[in-house]
């Protein structure tokens, strides 16, 4: 295996990680920056007003996306397996 091709896969690995949580944590971020700003607004601080939200938001985001995600994950894993010999080379 030679570092270029070591390179590939863990660009390729990076990528797959990326494409799998930046939807989960964008979601969780829009709904803490929108609980916060309703926190300014009402002055109302109370620290677990903002935790709630974004467990139920992301929880949601989760079940929503997890056939997508798994699709990623499973492509990723496939060629990752058939290309055992190429790696062994």
């Amino acid at each position: 295996m030679t570092p270029e091709f070591a390179a590939t896969i863990g660009t390729e690995t990076i990528k797959v990680v990326l494409m799998v949580s930046v939807p989960i944590l964008l979601c969780g971020m829009a709904v803490g920056l929108i609980v916060s700003v309703l926190q300014a607004v009402t002055q109302i601080q109370e620290m677990t007003l903002t935790f709630v939200p974004k467990i139920i938001a992301v929880f949601t985001a989760i079940l929503f996306l997890l056939p997508w995600m798994m699709e990623w994950m499973m492509r990723f894993t496939s060629q990752i397996f058939m290309n055992i010999p190429e790696y062994i080379k």
